[in-house]
């Protein structure tokens, strides 16, 4: 019988799992763009865990090993911003990355209010532009960098609950 993969709050002690999913899984993004230098390539260790405790992360889990992960936060403006979602090669195209990202939208959602979803990725990054459409993110904009690289930036509005509606006024 094969494990299940379990979606979690990140413990300070996934730091260096998260470190290490995150370089192998940003490597094909730099050979796309011929930038070996980009920041999920060159983050610390230090730098990762103080992110930690500032924003909501979430992993995945098979077993012991983190095989997805997630993080943002809801800006005093309302809107949740995503970023560096990133799974396992060999766990892609199974339907977790949009699980991590729906329960990363519901976490942040229990902050408080939050009026939208915003997230970039490369403008040559077509699967990750696929599963940020089938997710429900549209483009916004799109911003040079430089030569090489474009950022699409996409965003997804809250779902409002019922109960938040307001009456209708009866006579």
């Amino acid at each position: 019988m094969g494990m299940s993969v379990i979606i979690s709050a990140a413990e300070a002690e996934d730091a260096e799992q998260i470190l290490k999913l995150q370089y192998l899984g940003y490597q094909p993004e730099a050979e796309l763009y011929g930038d070996w230098a980009i920041e999920p390539l060159t983050q610390s260790l230090e730098s990762l865990r103080a992110e930690l405790s500032e924003q909501h992360f979430l992993v995945a889990r098979l077993g012991d090993e983190v095989v997805g992960t997630v993080r943002g936060r809801v800006g005093a403006d309302g809107v949740a911003r995503i970023g560096r979602l990133v799974v396992h090669p060999r766990m892609q195209r199974h339907g977790l990355g949009g699980r991590l990202l729906d329960a990363l939208e519901r976490r942040m959602a229990q902050d408080g209010p939050v009026s939208a979803y915003r997230l970039f990725t490369g403008h040559r990054s077509l699967g990750n532009l696929r599963l940020y459409a089938r997710q429900g993110y549209r483009q916004t904009r799109v911003e040079q960098v430089d030569g090489r690289l474009s950022l699409v930036h996409l965003e997804k509005p809250a779902e409002t609950a019922l109960a938040e509606a307001p009456l209708a006024a009866t006579a």
